[in-house]
Parts: structure tokens; C-alpha cells; sequence
């Protein structure tokens, strides 16, 4: 039987290091064209969302180009979150070791590892930023659909056109806030940006970080490429 955080692709590979592969060249490119599309987003809404910060719109051909535009980069991320969802909700469920990893928050950020219990392929903070966007991008797009009065404007009403803005500006605040602690993570813990570009982590990377899903794939139950 599959361990439920091991993916299709992950293998350990033998040698002088021990490399695990963490990642398929699919599920790299997904992540990579969502990571962009947040980007995008966030630098032309907030071109919209304040006339200080108009300036942005220069990034994308004007203020009306930036208007036209980024509802549809939404939609191209609703898509492509969509995909990564699919690859990586099961390895993100909740399990016992998370709620004692999320208490022992401190151990985590003094560097404490080895008072952390064992975890699968993602910790609690990776799987509440994997869920959080899950939400938070559910809202976005619909609260955007109300506000893309091209093409939905006969469909709701002026109050509730105000208050999916509001909801709007609201879930976009903390979804760039998400993704900033989602990027500074990534830069702290060191080999975990390599693993989303090279797709490999060395096997004391994973030992050190992710222990039980390494035990999983040593143990032959995840599936090889």
C-alpha cells in the first residue's frame, strides 16, 4: 500500500550523497507558472487598489491593460493552483505529529529539529500554507467574478459588487502575507528551494527535515518513476 504522502516520482537514490527525488519536472513547472501568476497578481492589483501605487500599471502596458489583464491571470492561476491541488492535497492532510510539530513551534524557529517529532513529505506549517491558498484562492475567484463587470455585470447587484470588493482587497492582503512567509520559509530552510528547481534533496536533507516520508520510501512504500 502507497504511504499517503508519497507522491508518484519519489525515489531514493544510492550513492556518495544519497539523493531523494522530491519533485517531477510536471509538478515543478505547475508550481513554477502558479508562483508567477501570484506574482503578477499581486503587483497589478495593487496597482488598482490604491492611486499611490498606480505606478505599477506601467509594468503592464497602462491602467487599462492592467484592468483588462489581471482577471485573467486569476483565472490562469485558479487553474493552475487547481493542478497543484490535485498532485498534493493528500499529502498535506492533517495527522497526529502535526498538531506536536505546531506546539513546539519555538523548537522550529530556534533551529531545534531534534525535539521535533518525525513528519511526512510536508510539516504543519507547509500544510497550512498549502491550505490557506487553497481557500483563500477559492475567494478570489469568486469575489473576482462578481467585480468583472465585462462580463458578469448583469449577474449581481451594486451592494454586493461592494462587498465582494471589500472581500476581495481583504483575501488579497493575506494571500500576498501567505506567500511571503511561504517564500521566507523557503529561503530559511536551506536545500528547499533546490528541491522546487532540481527537483532532488540529498538524503540528509530529508532525514533532517521530512524523516517519516524518507522512512516511507526507504521502506519501499512509495512508488517508483
Amino acid at each position: 500500500m502507497t504511504a499517503y504522502d508519497v507522491e508518484r516520482g519519489d525515489a531514493v537514490h544510492p550513492g556518495k550523497p544519497v539523493t531523494v527525488d522530491r519533485y517531477t519536472g510536471g509538478a515543478r513547472i505547475n508550481h513554477w507558472i502558479t508562483a508567477t501568476c501570484l506574482v503578477l497578481l499581486a503587483l497589478s492589483g495593487l496597482a488598482l487598489f490604491h492611486p499611490s501605487l498606480f505606478f505599477l500599471t506601467g509594468l503592464f502596458g497602462g491602467g487599462q491593460w492592467t484592468r483588462a489583464i489581471h482577471p485573467w491571470i486569476g483565472v490562469v492561476l485558479f487553474f493552475s493552483f487547481t493542478g497543484l491541488f490535485i498532485r498534493f492535497w493528500r499529502a498535506n492532510l492533517w495527522k497526529a505529529e502535526d498538531g506536536t510539530w505546531l506546539a513546539r513551534l519555538k523548537d522550529v524557529l530556534t533551529g531545534h529539529e531534534e525535539r521535533l517529532p518525525e513528519v511526512g513529505k510536508y510539516n504543519a506549517g507547509q500544510k497550512a500554507v498549502f491550505w490557506g491558498m487553497s481557500f483563500l484562492i477559492l475567494i478570489l475567484i469568486a469575489s473576482g467574478f462578481v467585480i468583472w463587470d465585462q462580463y458578469f455585470a448583469a449577474y449581481s447587484t451594486i451592494d454586493q459588487k461592494r462587498i465582494a470588493v471589500l472581500v476581495h482587497a481583504v483575501a488579497a492582503v493575506t494571500i500576498i502575507c501567505v506567500w511571503i512567509v511561504h517564500v521566507y520559509a523557503a529561503i530559511w530552510v536551506r536545500g528547499t528551494i533546490s528541491a522546487m528547481t532540481r527537483g532532488r534533496v540529498t538524503g540528509g536533507w530529508a532525514w533532517r527535515h521530512h524523516r517519516k516520508w524518507l522512512r516511507e520510501l526507504v521502506g519501499g512504500k512509495g512508488r517508483r518513476s
